[in-house]
């Protein structure tokens, strides 16, 4: 565990600066410097694109870590790289040619209500282009086991960049349409730099010819992409599907809501960087001892550490909205749903990771390919019923349905699961401080409010775990720390 707790470190200090610079632009730059109709577009835009990217990656950036680590001749390992690099610029090609034929027809599609979006429609397929390529060179560079610098780009450039393109706006530098372009050749930039980095990493030489095994890889791929476009559906669905029902500053309505509870899954992004490419090792090399131990450490610590921060989020966020302009009011069943839909995520530790990795990853495919359609389902449902929170509905359930049927899976297949009683422990000062609270505030400033308010929950909470021994990881943390 010593190269993971090293390199989630650093992981988990750069996405946590990455949601810092995030939540500002996020909470005060977007909804200052932005009208909320192009706040939502903005929005918009960058969850079409997320919704896309996986059709166009065609399961690359996972194929590259599972296949990686099995090729010991170089020249098959170009030929697999290769491979790689040429799948998705195939699929890229087939959907541009589609897209140009359906333009029109594409444009009509927001011709009723959001007509705003149409003259930024091409941008969702450029976007969708750089972000594939991007996790295409980024999986590249974590089978070397160097996810920091990949991590660097991921989280903290856009979000910088964005940040001084907002103040560009503010300052009337830079028009609002400017602002949508520059974003779009933000992301190519980033790509080029993930590119650059990842070739120097590896020494490669270009072959068209196909690696040994290249049905199989071909065949994981193809599985891959529509598992992959399964877990983006349901994370960005909810926000697509607002734009149809809803006016489109909602989208941005939602999406503050969404991303103050998406600052809990910090440690699991941070952590599985380097989890993934080690889950992978294990699997071929068939470790399933030091497997269990790591999905049963690696599920403890990121629920114990998520748990605080879904704690900080729910207890803080009334006194958090009283900073941002009242026209972005909050919904609080979105925040509670969201984030308890993060907190699972967390609480699977490196489960995707196992699936993916192993030879059950077609049930992977078959159930999320139901649990896609439960989300469709009940978006189409529950927003025009309950609006925004009818969104956070459908995606909690769907995510709750997939989750559960993945524990079970790695259960009845590896006889393994998560779970310890210091879960069930963890569970319940979750709750505790929650209900402990929610419901207590002080009568400063805002500001002073979520200090004090998290100054206690957060030295109360770490000392329980220590004094209770919820995880020896976090332990030796906390003596490292004292």
């Amino acid at each position: 565990m010593g190269i993971v707790v090293n390199q989630s470190i650093k992981n988990v200090i750069i996405t946590i600066l990455g949601f810092g610079i995030g939540a500002i632009n996020t909470l005060f730059l977007f909804t200052k410097f932005l009208e909320e109709e192009y706040y939502g577009l903005v929005s918009y835009l960058l969850s079409a694109s997320n919704l896309i990217w996986p059709l166009m990656a065609f399961g690359v950036h996972n194929t590259l870590v599972k296949f990686y680590s099995s090729y010991t001749n170089p020249d098959q390992q170009n030929r697999f790289m290769s491979m790689m690099l040429i799948l998705p610029m195939c699929i890229a090609l087939f959907v541009g040619a589609i897209g140009t034929a359906l333009y029109a027809y594409i444009l009509d599609f927001f011709s009723d209500d959001n007509t705003i979006v149409q003259p930024y429609v091409w941008t969702i397929y450029i976007l969708a282009i750089a972000l594939s390529y991007f996790e295409i060179f980024f999986a590249w560079t974590k089978v070397k086991l160097k996810s920091v610098f990949g991590n660097i780009l991921k989280e903290l450039f856009v979000r910088i960049c964005t940040m001084i393109l907002l103040f560009l706006v503010y300052f009337e530098a830079i028009t609002v349409q400017q602002f949508i372009y520059a974003i779009v050749i933000v992301y190519i930039l980033r790509l080029v730099i993930m590119l650059l980095y990842a070739f120097g990493l590896h020494t490669f030489r270009f072959s068209f010819s196909l690696p040994g095994n290249y049905v199989s890889v071909f065949k994981y791929s193809l599985l891959i992409l529509l598992a992959g476009s399964v877990a983006t559906l349901l994370i960005d669905l909810d926000k697509t599907m607002i734009e149809r029902y809803l006016p489109i500053e909602y989208v941005a309505k939602y999406g503050i809501c969404a991303y103050i509870a998406s600052v809990i899954i910090i440690p699991s992004r941070a952590m599985h960087q380097i989890t993934y490419p080690l889950t992978a090792k294990l699997i071929n090399e068939k470790g399933y001892e030091q497997l269990k131990v790591l999905y049963k450490k690696s599920s403890l610590n990121l629920f114990a550490i998520s748990g605080l921060l879904f704690v900080l989020i729910i207890c803080n966020v009334n006194e958090l909205f009283r900073l941002i302009p009242e026209e972005y009011e909050l919904f609080i069943w979105v925040v509670l749903l969201i984030g308890a839909a993060k907190l699972f995520d967390n609480l699977l530790g490196n489960n995707n990771s196992i699936l993916f990795n192993s030879d059950y990853y077609r049930l992977i495919l078959y159930i999320g390919i139901g649990m896609a359609v439960l989300a469709f389902v009940l978006n189409w449902i529950c927003i025009p019923i309950f609006g925004v929170a009818g969104a956070a509905i459908a995606t909690f359930t769907a995510v709750f349905c997939y989750n559960l049927t993945k524990i079970w899976i790695v259960q009845l297949k590896f006889k393994m699961h998560p779970f310890s009683k210091n879960t069930f422990l963890t569970i319940l000062l979750i709750t505790g401080f929650v209900f402990g609270f929610y419901f207590w505030d002080f009568q400063f400033h805002p500001i002073v409010n979520i200090g004090i308010k998290s100054l206690i929950v957060g030295v109360g909470y770490t000392a329980l775990l220590y004094f209770f021994n919820v995880s020896e990881d976090i332990n030796s943390i906390i003596k490292r720390i004292i």
